[in-house]
């Protein structure tokens, strides 16, 4: 066949794609250090409410200072989810999981500095969670009104927006957000056991009343009249609550080491769904995260009753092997985990975390994994996390770091309202709802860089357009960043598992 012109330069650019990803994927050499303090300082550009002398990410003001006013109490402060102006309580909680899993499993590795940083930022969120379930028989999931917010572009200092509180009174149900209150608050009371026990005493109290609610009350938050037209579609529980019924009870027990809780996971295996070979994990589904979770009773101590755990997790494990003869999770070319329905990195990073995690447990009990046709060991396990990091902070086909503010290429147009329009320190003046059509349509980069912010990345092909529209691509979350602070903060101590 003979190449036209256009033809031609399409090789020619495929094949210096080709060589440049070879080049870099054969000297990788990134500053994970770097990184870990950029992933920890992304949630500062994140945060509702007052904000402290201290803040970093310094285009930002204060912002939802009334929040909580209908209902005659103070919601401020939390974290906007991503890059609109809602507070939605079901993803913040298994942010703050992540990144209170993160400080347990990886905190040693985080410079002392990083890790004071870490702790700040579970702390914006959990201050906030401590006021949701504060009264009696009630739990708020949630303040904005999403539809309203997404029919606007501003900034959170100028949000004029209606701020309505959803909450859900007893006994009608709202089992998956405060199930993952109770994990995010128990899994902090560890993270701060040892800087601040008053605060991690706190925290475990009020696990335990959010998961009494939880567990009280079964049920799924969307289903309640008043709270669907604000949850969904966005955050609707799409695959059951039964997951956060187990996921909270394991991280009590994990926190507490009482038996009631470990009873709890026990003899409710079977009935809300543990031992379905589910692989998945992120803020909706549970299933992969808690079977790892519940594993380190198996191998550490011997828990036998758990065994269906640890099984479900090895399963889990092998499907992301491709040696493996049960492997069937899907790569992109370039070699990056890819599931469909947009915000991918979401997958890539929750994931790569519960194989660092797994590899730390079978390592510490001189354990391998078995999958079938092959054994697999911890060291294995790391560097298949180390190949998906390393992707993201741009050994890749595009030569493109997928951590705004990371690198020398990175990310220009991402969408997010904060970071798109003028800061109030230039442009003082307000900016309504829709007189920020005109920065949302720019072609030109976002005037306040995000750093830290991890986006959605690119599609099944590698490739990633920069288009601030495109927000499956281009839109950061908390939930994207908070499992990749624990995964960094292991390659800063160990570059070379």
């Amino acid at each position: 066949m003979t190449l036209t012109f256009p033809h031609f330069l399409a090789a020619t650019f495929l094949v210096v794609v080709l060589l440049n990803f070879a080049a870099l994927a054969s000297s990788s050499g990134h500053d994970y250090s770097d990184a870990l303090s950029k992933a920890i300082l992304f949630f500062e550009g994140q945060r509702s409410g007052f904000l402290p002398k201290d803040q970093r990410q310094s285009w930002r003001a204060n912002s939802g200072l009334s929040d909580g006013w209908t209902y005659n109490t103070d919601l401020t402060g939390g974290y906007y989810d991503a890059g609109d102006n809602v507070k939605f309580g079901f993803p913040m909680a298994f942010t703050t999981t992540m990144l209170a899993w993160s400080v347990i499993e990886f905190g040693d590795s985080m410079p002392p500095g990083e890790l004071r940083n870490a702790l700040v930022a579970i702390r914006w969120a959990t201050d906030y969670m401590l006021k949701t379930v504060a009264q009696p028989n009630r739990i708020f999931v949630q303040v904005g009104d999403p539809n309203a917010d997404h029919n606007c572009w501003e900034r959170p200092e100028d949000m004029d927006t209606i701020r309505t509180v959803y909450a859900v009174d007893a006994p009608n149900s709202a089992s998956e957000v405060a199930g993952e209150t109770a994990a995010a608050l128990s899994a902090a009371s560890m993270a701060f056991k040892s800087s601040d026990p008053g605060y991690s005493d706190t925290l475990l109290k009020n696990a335990m009343k959010a998961f009494e609610f939880a567990d009280t009350y079964r049920g799924a938050y969307s289903d309640n009249p008043n709270i669907r037209g604000g949850a969904c579609p966005f955050y609707c529980d799409f695959d059951g609550y039964q997951d956060e019924l187990l996921w909270g009870a394991a991280w009590l027990r994990r926190a507490t080491q009482e038996g009631s809780f470990l009873d709890y996971i026990t003899n409710n295996a079977k009935t809300l769904g543990a031992e379905e070979s589910i692989n998945e994990f992120g803020w909706d589904n549970k299933h992969a995260g808690l079977n790892v979770l519940v594993s380190k009773e198996v191998l550490e101590n011997n828990m036998y009753d758990l065994q269906s755990y640890k099984l479900s997790a090895d399963s889990f494990m092998c499907t992301l092997i491709p040696e493996s003869s049960s492997s069937h999770i899907e790569y992109t070319p370039g070699g990056l985990i890819y599931k469909p329905g947009g915000s991918n990195l979401q997958h890539v990073t929750s994931i790569t975390f519960l194989l660092m995690v797994y590899a730390n447990y079978l390592d510490k009990t001189s354990q391998t994994l078995n999958c079938g046709n092959i054994n697999v060991s911890p060291s294995w396990l790391r560097q298949q996390a180390k190949k998906q990091v390393d992707y993201v902070l741009g050994d890749n086909p595009m030569g493109l770091s997928y951590m705004v503010g990371y690198g020398d290429r990175y990310p220009q147009r991402i969408h997010h309202r904060g970071s798109s329009l003028p800061s109030i320190n230039d442009h003082p003046q307000f900016i309504a709802c829709k007189e920020g059509s005109v920065y949302f349509n720019s072609s030109g980069s976002n005037p306040n860089v995000l750093v830290g912010a991890l986006v959605g990345g690119p599609g099944n092909d590698d490739v990633y357009m920069d288009d601030r529209a495109d927000f499956k691509k281009s839109e950061p979350t908390t939930y994207i960043n908070a499992p990749f602070v624990g995964v960094l903060a292991y390659f800063v101590a160990n570059p070379n598992p």
